[in-house]
């Protein structure tokens, strides 16, 4: 009897693995949604739609790109890590905004730790861009301008504890100058407020000012050299500043997705990235291709928050067990203006 038990325990644990292994196997068997924490129009939501035909091929399944905006990405998060970890609901992430956001802000909906990261396919360097009709052709008289008039120049950017946030303030110690940031839920919507004169500049990104060059004056990139997309614009450190910033942009799963489906999801990224049309494309457009997969990601946010701890050191910015304890640069905390939009809903 006892021998029987067990060879039908045996029977049914075999034919429960088969059936794991033939329905992980065969992942993904409908539509993935990809959701978009900022605006129509930004980085993400540019990097996603040029993915979005060539992952469907690969996979064989269509791919659904939905918005969730608020918080600089932090509503988007929040119910990321709350959906079914069963790899049909992704969503774009931002370094250094996960790592970021978690630091300073209390009753945070997701931990850094929260976030399944699948891919880091690209970087986009921050640029300092005005209007064409502005007074500053050139960096220097923007930031002769700023040190005579102290607070006056107002700088938007997408999202607060986003690249363009701390961008501003990294420049504005460089520079020896103070500014005012003003944070929107993304750069399509940033943008807009440059153009109808809102903001006096935008710290925002390379593939804005490809995107906006008959409408914008782009002074610097904040890249190591200059950007293919835009070979006459000169980095901040040929002008004499050392700065350096942008964003590195993934995409990230529920916690609990299981790795083989991570890492299919991982491997379909990697193969788009290496299409030629694909590459071309985005290098084009202003981003710089990267190619990380899980363990890599995970590592690399490991050196980014160990980087952002010296960047907010040299703040004046002080964290002590994961958290920002003090801070006494002025200006890290803006409200977001009225030009936010209606957040759309979940599904």
């Amino acid at each position: 009897m006892i021998k029987r038990t067990n060879f039908i325990l045996l029977v049914t644990v075999f034919w429960f693995l088969l059936f794991t292994i033939n329905a992980t196997a065969e992942f993904p068997e409908k539509a993935i949604k990809y959701y978009i924490c900022f605006n129509p129009g930004g980085e993400s939501d540019l990097t996603a739609r040029a993915q979005q035909k060539p992952l469907e091929e690969i996979l064989g399944e269509d791919i659904l790109i939905k918005y969730k905006i608020g918080g600089g990405g932090e509503t988007c998060w929040s119910k990321l890590v709350q959906a079914k970890s069963d790899g049909y609901t992704v969503a774009g992430f931002n370094l250094p905004h996960i790592i970021l956001q978690p630091l300073f802000k209390d009753k945070l909906g997701y931990a850094t730790k929260d976030i399944k990261v699948i891919f880091i396919f690209e970087f986009t360097p921050n640029i300092l861009a005005v209007r064409r009709d502005s007074q500053f052709k050139t960096l220097e008289q923007f930031v002769n301008y700023a040190k005579e008039n102290p607070g006056i120049i107002t700088i938007g950017g997408s999202g607060s504890f986003s690249a363009n946030h701390l961008g501003t303030l990294e420049f504005n110690q460089t520079a020896d100058i103070k500014t005012t940031y003003i944070p929107f839920t993304g750069s399509g919507e940033a943008v807009p407020a440059l153009l109808g004169k809102h903001v006096t500049g935008l710290m925002t990104y390379t593939t804005m000012g490809v995107r906006h060059s008959d409408e914008m004056r782009v002074l610097a990139v904040a890249a190591e050299e200059r950007v293919p997309a835009m070979p006459d614009v000169p980095t901040f450190k040929e002008l004499g500043y050392d700065y350096i910033e942008g964003a590195y942009r993934g995409l990230a799963a529920p916690p609990g997705t299981p790795d083989d489906v991570v890492q299919k999801l991982a491997e379909a990224n990697l193969a788009v990235n290496e299409m030629p049309s694909f590459k071309n494309k985005l290098q084009d457009m202003g981003f710089q291709i990267i190619n990380m997969g899980p363990e890599e990601s995970e590592e690399f946010i490991e050196e980014r928050f160990e980087y952002y701890k010296k960047v907010l050191a040299k703040l004046n910015i002080k964290i002590e067990k994961n958290k920002v304890i003090t801070e006494t640069n002025e200006g890290i905390f803006l409200q977001t203006p009225s030009y936010r939009r209606d957040n759309y809903a979940w599904e």
